[in-house]
């Protein structure tokens, strides 16, 4: 029960750091509609998006029982644990919708677009076990819908958020890499002290690789304003 619980916390708060993109996403796609239909946009675009990403987390599920796959996937979960610590994107891209059904639309569309590292990310750490997945991405969606502002000033506030979301997302992809049967196979990863030290030392890499970017781009700004 509690090891349940632990994981459903770890899903919430991966799900609510990687949706940061995503809660942009819905304010600025509705942001020129009438205050009514705006609401029925986020509703129903949010909607869509949920039942869309629990497919595709299903889906990921099944796909990560596949040799090579799961490894593969680690990879690509450190580079997207490293990118959330690293990345200066704008948003200036994102279509504003003038009509409900494009907003609904363009919601859907982003949120499948931008939901890959989500799916990845919670399909990994659910460990197969479907009610907390579930559970994990349906409860953590409306705090993402109803509070999309809050969320992206409480991450700018407290970067400590982001830093923890990377760190459990780093140490997740470790997970996956000892996890498949081939790497065990080929790195003789049976031992123990592997299966525990590996998913640890990628968390120490992607924090480290995150602050030392960081501190690289504000050395350079302070070179950069004399």
């Amino acid at each position: 029960m509690v090891e349940a619980l632990f994981l459903f916390l770890q899903i919430m708060l991966i799900n609510i750091v990687l949706s940061g993109d995503n809660a942009v996403v819905i304010a600025l796609a509705s942001k020129n509609l009438p205050l009514e239909e705006r609401k029925k946009a986020i509703w129903w675009g949010a909607f869509g998006a949920i039942a869309l990403r629990l497919i595709l987390t299903l889906v990921a599920v099944s796909l990560l029982k596949i040799p090579y796959i799961q490894a593969g996937g680690s990879i690509l979960l450190f580079w997207i644990a490293v990118k959330l610590l690293t990345d200066d994107d704008s948003h200036s891209n994102v279509k504003e919708a003038t009509t409900l059904g494009k907003a609904i639309w363009t919601i859907i569309v982003a949120d499948f677009v931008m939901s890959l590292d989500n799916v990845l990310a919670i399909a990994a750490k659910g460990n197969g076990n479907m009610t907390v997945i579930i559970l994990g991405i349906g409860l953590s969606i409306p705090i993402i819908i109803w509070g999309s502002t809050l969320v992206m000033n409480l991450l700018h506030k407290y970067p400590i958020f982001v830093y923890l979301g990377a760190g459990v997302l780093g140490y997740t992809a470790g997970e996956m890499f000892v996890k498949d049967e081939k790497m065990i196979d080929l790195f003789l990863l049976e031992n123990e002290f592997l299966h525990v030290w590996i998913p640890i030392t990628t968390t120490l890499l992607v924090v480290g690789i995150g602050f030392a970017v960081k501190w690289a781009r504000t050395l350079k700004l302070k070179t950069r304003n004399g």
